[in-house]
């Protein structure tokens, strides 16, 4: 599921808050019964005594006085919901409510992930990703090929803006579909516009849904958290927390490489990252405005090998779509 033990513990410490406010809600609902309803009291103790024998009954396997317990029970549970109901209160009133009945706000069912885990899990994927809002507009429902013209030809491929990302979405539904299967990564190229960060997002929605943990930067984001890991510019630990989940998360989306300013520390940081992931068979996904030739001249020749090598790489080509938006307008 792409959880580590801090995601993990945070899952499970809401679990924990969940049940004390199941608990503590009953418990008030009861003061407030019993205060209304004395006889209430004293059927509930009649009920745990009953309770208490029973257990002794299930040990000596007295299967008659068996039977007789479960028809007194049933008879206290009507009385009981008679006299919630005769004064006003739900018959459930003094039961225990859960967000999930299934698991009974444990996250497990007979030692198995409960389906409300999962989703627990996704939320935390989406929120940590730091682009939850963006994903509910940018994905794949939302994509359009109408920005991608068939008559524009690529002069070198001589395939249409629209074939190329065609191709390239293709790639990308089949990226999502073998992520758990083969380790792999994406490297978007081309001028700005195309779609790149868009497809990417895609990419993300898609995962996180699927319940891995996915972390979306910018060059400039990404490199300034490096920064204040390295250089102790962070209060209470926080940059070297992120900088481990940036290390370790199931994807790392770099967006817009090259935007940043370069330097020695950028180029060897992000070698580093590049060379750990790859390592550790964790993916990324990384675009650039950059094209090729220029991205190489702008980082270190290891680092370009390291791309070259060890991504997928896409050069989307067209017209840039935010202009075209403007134009519609």
């Amino acid at each position: 599921m792409g959880l580590n033990n801090s995601q993990y513990d945070a899952i499970m410490r809401r679990y924990n808050s969940k049940q004390l406010d199941s608990q503590h809600e009953l418990e008030e609902h009861r003061r407030t019964a019993y205060e209304k309803i004395p006889q209430l009291s004293e059927l509930d103790e009649k009920v745990a005594s009953e309770s208490l024998r029973y257990a002794r009954l299930l040990l000596e396997k007295n299967q008659n006085e068996t039977s007789m317990f479960r028809k007194r029970m049933n008879g206290y549970s009507f009385l009981r919901k008679q006299l919630l109901s005769e004064n006003g209160f739900p018959e459930d009133y003094l039961d225990m409510h859960y967000s999930c009945p299934d698991c009974q706000d444990t996250g497990y069912i007979q030692g198995k992930k409960c389906h409300c885990f999962r989703q627990q899990a996704i939320d935390l994927f989406y929120t940590q990703s730091g682009i939850k809002e963006i994903l509910e507009v940018e994905n794949f429902r939302n994509f359009s090929y109408g920005y991608y013209p068939e008559d524009l030809l690529h002069p070198i491929s001589g395939k249409s803006s629209r074939e190329i990302m065609q191709e390239t979405v293709a790639a990308c539904l089949r990226y999502i579909d073998e992520f758990d299967l083969h380790f792999s990564n994406l490297f978007f190229y081309g001028g700005t516009g195309l779609g790149k960060t868009f497809l990417s997002h895609c990419i993300a929605r898609e995962l996180i849904e699927r319940a891995h943990s996915v972390i979306y930067y910018s060059a400039f984001e990404l490199f300034e958290l490096f920064a204040r890991s390295a250089f102790g510019r962070s209060e209470g630990g926080e940059a070297g927390n992120m900088r481990d989940y940036v290390f370790d998360c199931d994807l790392l989306i770099i967006d817009d490489l090259g935007t940043e300013l370069t330097n020695a520390f950028v180029s060897s940081q992000l070698f580093l990252l590049l060379n750990e992931r790859i390592q550790r068979k964790k993916s990324m996904i990384i675009s650039t405005n950059l094209p090729l030739g220029a991205f190489a001249e702008t980082y270190s020749e290891r680092v370009f090998s390291r791309i070259s090598s060890s991504f997928q790489l896409f050069g989307l080509f067209g017209n840039d779509i935010r202009l075209q938006k403007k134009l519609q307008v």
